[in-house]
C-alpha cells in the first residue's frame, strides 16, 4: 500500500462509536432470496472436489459466508470488529487492504487467492444489521466482490441486484423524510430561484419557468408552489410553469400528476408541468415574454456516462440563457488520473459518513434505516465501485466542488452568493430536524450535521462532522 493511501487511511475519521447503547424495540429479520436461490446446501460443495480446487468453488464457498452473515443475527458477529477505542479501525484495514488486492488482481492474477481470503473473512465479522461501521463495510464488500467478476456472471446480477422501483420510491420517502439531506438541497436551491425571480418581478411579468434535468418524484417543488402562492393575490396571480426531464414515462406521469394535485391548493397560483423524457434533446425550450428562467441540476450531471455529455448539457444550458443555474452536487473525486485505492479510501469517507448521519435520524434496528441502507446507500455503493464510462474506463462519478467550480466557469458561467437567508433556513431545517447542537454551526469541529459557507459565499455544503456530503452553488451565464 502506499504511504499516501496509509497515512489516508489512518485520518479516516468514521467517527462510529461500535458499542453504542440504544434501546433495542425489535429485530430486523432478513432472508436474501436470492442468495437462498444460488447457494443450495452445503452438501454439494462437500461432495464434488471440483468445488474444493476450481474458481468455482471459491467463489461458492465465499457465497456461502455471505449468505450466513445476511441470516446471523449481529450481536453474535460483532467479535474482532473493534479495537478498544470503539472506532472500528481493525474493520477499516482489513477492507483497504482487500481493495488493494482487488486492485492488484487486475495485472496479476495470483492475487484472486488473496482477495478472495480476504473478503472470506471480512463477510464472517461484518453485518448489514450490525452498527454504523460493519454495515457500510458489508456493503463495500458485495462491491469489492462484484469488482473482481465478470459481468457475465450470474452471481455480478445477484450482488449489483436493482432495487424496484415502488422499493426505491419508498427507500427515497424514508430518508426524505428523517434526513435533512435532500430537504438541505432542495430548500436552499428552492430560495436561490425565488430571489432571483423577486429581483426581476418588474420585468418578468410575474412569470417563472423553470428546467429540472431530474424531476425525479417532484419532492422539491412543493415548497417552490407554496413560496410563491404567499407573494400573489388573486388579483396579481403568478405563473409557474415546470419543465421536468425523468428517467422513464410512468415516473412522469405521477409526478405530473402528484405536482398539479398540490398546486390545485393555491387558487392563486397558475402551474403547469411538462414532463420529458431524459436524455431528449430540446432545441428550443419554449419561452414566455420575459419570463424568469432557472435551471435546476440537483445530483444530475454526475449521473452522465462520460465528460463529454457534462460539457455538452452545460453549454446546452447556457445557449437558452437562464437567469441563474443551481447546481447541487455529492462531494467526491471523478478523477481517472487518481488510483482506484485513493479513489475507494475517498467514497468510503463519504458513506461512512452517510451510514454514521443516520445514526441521528434512525436507531439501528429501524425497518425504514435498513431499507434506506440497502435500497439506495447500498446500491449507490456498489454502483460507484463498478463504474465505467462509454469507454469502458474506470471512473467514480462524484466530484469536489473546487473541479465543478472550474467546469462551469470554463463553460461560461460566473459564480453568485448565496444569500445570508439561505444560511439562516438551512440552520434552521437542521435545528428542527436532528439533534441540534449549537457547536454543528463552527466552521472547525463540532458534531452532527452542520452547513458550511465555502467559497467566500458563492456555495453551502451540508456535512456531517467534518465530512461535506452535498453543496450548493448558483450560477448565472456570462
Amino acid at each position: 500500500m502506499e504511504d499516501s493511501d496509509e497515512d489516508e487511511l489512518l485520518n479516516l475519521t468514521l467517527s462510529v462509536a461500535a458499542d453504542r447503547e440504544r434501546k433495542k424495540k425489535g429485530k430486523i429479520k432478513i432472508r436474501d432470496d436470492n442468495i437462498a436461490c444460488s447457494i443450495s446446501t452445503t452438501t454439494t460443495h462437500n461432495m464434488n472436489p471440483y468445488y474444493e480446487e476450481g474458481y468455482e468453488g471459491k467463489i461458492y464457498r465465499l457465497l456461502q459466508m455471505r449468505d450466513q452473515m445476511l441470516r446471523q443475527d449481529h450481536r453474535i458477529r460483532n467479535k474482532g470488529v473493534v479495537d478498544e477505542d470503539g472506532n472500528g479501525l481493525p474493520l477499516i484495514h482489513l477492507l483497504l487492504t482487500t481493495a488493494t488486492l482487488v486492485d492488484e488482481n487486475n495485472d496479476n492474477k495470483n492475487k484472486f487467492g488473496s482477495a478472495l481470503e480476504n473478503i472470506t473473512e471480512l463477510y464472517k465479522i461484518v453485518s448489514i444489521t450490525g452498527d454504523s461501521v460493519q454495515r457500510v463495510v458489508a456493503y463495500f464488500t458485495d462491491g469489492l466482490v462484484a469488482r473482481l467478476l465478470t459481468r457475465n456472471s450470474p452471481f455480478y446480477d445477484m450482488l449489483m441486484e436493482e432495487p424496484t422501483t415502488e422499493e426505491e420510491f419508498l427507500a427515497f420517502t424514508n430518508l426524505y423524510r428523517v434526513s435533512p439531506y435532500y430537504q438541505f438541497a432542495h430548500f436552499t436551491a428552492n430560495q436561490a430561484i425565488l430571489e432571483v425571480f423577486e429581483k426581476e418581478e418588474d420585468k418578468n411579468n410575474r412569470a417563472l419557468h423553470v428546467v429540472d434535468f431530474d424531476v425525479s418524484y417532484g419532492f422539491q417543488w412543493p415548497s417552490l408552489i407554496q413560496s410563491l402562492s404567499e407573494k400573489a393575490t388573486s388579483g396579481n396571480r403568478i405563473s409557474l410553469r415546470i419543465t421536468g426531464f425523468g428517467k422513464n414515462l410512468k415516473e412522469l406521469q405521477e409526478t405530473e400528476s402528484r405536482l398539479i394535485s398540490f398546486s390545485k391548493g393555491f387558487g392563486n397560483l397558475v402551474f403547469e408541468f411538462q414532463g420529458l423524457l431524459r436524455g431528449s434533446r430540446v432545441i428550443n425550450l419554449r419561452k414566455k415574454k420575459n419570463e424568469t428562467v432557472a435551471v435546476n441540476l440537483i445530483s444530475y450531471l454526475n449521473t452522465l456516462s462520460c465528460f463529454m455529455k457534462i460539457s455538452d448539457t452545460l453549454g446546452f444550458v447556457h445557449s437558452f440563457n437562464p437567469s441563474i443555474v443551481v447546481l447541487v452536487e455529492q462531494e467526491g473525486s471523478r478523477s481517472p488520473n487518481r488510483t482506484f485505492l485513493s479513489r475507494f479510501t475517498d467514497t468510503l469517507h463519504y458513506f461512512a459518513a452517510m451510514f454514521d448521519s443516520l445514526d441521528d435520524c434512525l436507531p439501528l434496528e429501524s425497518t425504514e434505516r435498513f431499507r434506506i441502507e440497502k435500497k439506495l446507500l447500498g446500491k449507490e455503493i456498489k454502483s460507484m465501485l463498478n463504474y465505467y464510462d462509454m469507454d469502458g474506463v474506470d471512473c467514480p462519478k462524484y466530484e469536489r466542488m473546487e473541479t465543478w467550480k472550474a467546469r462551469m466557469e470554463n463553460h461560461g458561467f460566473v459564480g453568485t452568493k448565496i444569500s445570508s437567508k439561505s444560511m439562516i433556513q438551512a440552520k434552521l431545517l437542521l435545528k428542527m430536524r436532528t439533534h441540534y447542537c449549537p457547536l454543528q454551526f463552527e466552521e472547525e469541529g463540532g458534531g452532527g450535521f452542520r452547513v458550511s459557507e465555502r467559497d467566500e459565499g458563492r456555495a453551502i455544503s451540508l456535512g456531517w462532522q467534518n465530512t461535506f456530503l452535498l453543496t450548493v452553488s448558483a450560477w448565472k451565464p456570462i
